[in-house]
């Protein structure tokens, strides 16, 4: 008995041990359930937003902010109760021995698991509800790959924080209650959808969101796709009349037929551009760097609470 416990007393083989009950938890315990909700959540969304992503400028701002919602709330929802649902059995582990940096690497390759898994279902369920993808590639040869890299990195580094939090809380009542402030808080400040001034922009650079819209914004071509805000707003018009006569209506048509439309929307764009956004690989590097970032420092946070842990008197 002694000589087993020593087998198992360094990090790496405690690693394995935590990976295994977590994976025995999936399958006994129905922690697989996040993955059809997440596919309910995806089809949801592509559903009412698909038609227009990728294609136009607005389509594509709104679309992705759209995804990077789905990334967030499903990132969250993995994590958010699973070390403080558990924290007596971890209080009791760690006074036997067991290592927190060993117990959280287990969590981290655990919840890639399905954040990867994840982000293959809703990639898959955009490709069934007819969401038209880039063409174009910014980092690998597929634009998919591209954009399952960013919707993976989004996901893992929401999931992330969600597990710090569950380490910094003390019960899930707590990190029940927290949730809903973090994630309209990444929602409002993404940067991308609502419009901030002044000091609130620099706010967005500590969002994951933020980082995960301007990926998924450069990687669709934003600044190349039309924009169809003034159309829409000139067709709300085509039914005034001016001396029994529609002007407005009259133009449209004859914009339509004429090819003039399409020069509006493009000249729309071209008005619109946004830098933040601009069709280089650096700009989507730049975003996962600072994704990768946030992930390393939310483990180490949380690596950090749960050391205290044997302290805590509640």
């Amino acid at each position: 008995m002694e000589e087993n416990r020593i087998k198992h007393r360094g990090r790496v083989p405690q690693v394995f041990i935590c990976l295994g009950k977590l994976f025995r938890m999936f399958i006994f315990q129905n922690d697989w359930k996040v993955l059809p909700m997440s596919a309910v959540i995806a089809g949801l969304v592509s559903f009412v937003v698909g038609a227009n992503l990728f294609k136009t400028q607005e389509g594509t701002l709104i679309g992705t902010f759209a995804l990077a919602c789905i990334c967030i709330w499903n990132g969250f929802f993995n994590s958010i109760q699973v070390i403080c649902r558990e924290r007596p059995i971890v209080k009791r582990e760690h006074r036997s021995g067991m290592h927190i940096s060993s117990y959280i690497m287990a969590h981290m390759i655990y919840q890639a698991f399905l954040c990867l898994c994840q982000t293959v279902i809703t990639i898959f369920i955009c490709q069934l509800t007819g969401v038209t993808f880039p063409a174009e590639s910014l980092i690998t040869s597929d634009p998919i790959l591209d954009i399952g890299i960013t919707l993976f990195l989004t996901t893992y580094c929401a999931d992330i924080m969600a597990l710090m939090i569950s380490a910094i809380v003390h019960t899930t009542t707590t990190a029940m209650t927290v949730m809903p402030f973090m994630l309209i808080f990444q929602l409002v400040f993404s940067g991308g959808f609502f419009q901030l001034e002044g000091f609130t922009v620099k706010i967005t650079n500590f969002t994951v969101a933020k980082w995960g819209l301007t990926a998924l914004c450069s990687q669709g071509n934003y600044n190349a796709r039309p924009m169809v805000t003034l159309w829409n707003a000139i067709s709300k018009l085509q039914n005034m009349e001016m001396d029994g006569e529609r002007p407005v209506l009259e133009f449209m048509r004859y914009a339509q037929d004429s090819g003039l439309k399409d020069q509006i929307l493009i000249w729309s764009g071209m008005q619109n551009q946004n830098p933040v956004y601009a069709f280089d690989p650096l700009n989507v590097l730049k975003c996962w760097g600072f994704l990768i970032l946030f992930i390393l420092l939310y483990a180490a946070v949380a690596v950090i609470f749960l050391e205290f842990i044997d302290k805590d008197k509640r």
